[in-house]
C-alpha cells in the first residue's frame, strides 16, 4: 500500500472525517473508493439493445418546422 499526500482545506477535511465516520470507515478508504471508481474505464453499453432497436429511425421522416412550431407554441 503507498502513501499519498494531500493538501486539503481544514474544514473539508473536518466534515469528511464527520462523513467517513458515520459511514463506518476511514477517510483513507473513503478515498481510496472513490480514487479507484473514477480510474475505472467507464463501462460501455452495447450499442444494440432492444430500446435502441425499437426507436431507431423513428425521426427520419420528422419536419423540423413543424417541431419548432410546437416549441414555439408550447413556450409561449
Amino acid at each position: 500500500m503507498s502513501k499519498l499526500t494531500l493538501s486539503v482545506d481544514e474544514a473539508v477535511v473536518l466534515r469528511a472525517k464527520r462523513f467517513a465516520k458515520k459511514q463506518g470507515m476511514s477517510v483513507s478508504k473513503m478515498v481510496e473508493a472513490y480514487l479507484a471508481a473514477i480510474a475505472e474505464p467507464p463501462a460501455r453499453v452495447p450499442a444494440d439493445t432492444p430500446i435502441l432497436d425499437s426507436v431507431r429511425g423513428v425521426l427520419r421522416k420528422a419536419d423540423m418546422k413543424d417541431y419548432k412550431r410546437h416549441l414555439a407554441t408550447k413556450y409561449r
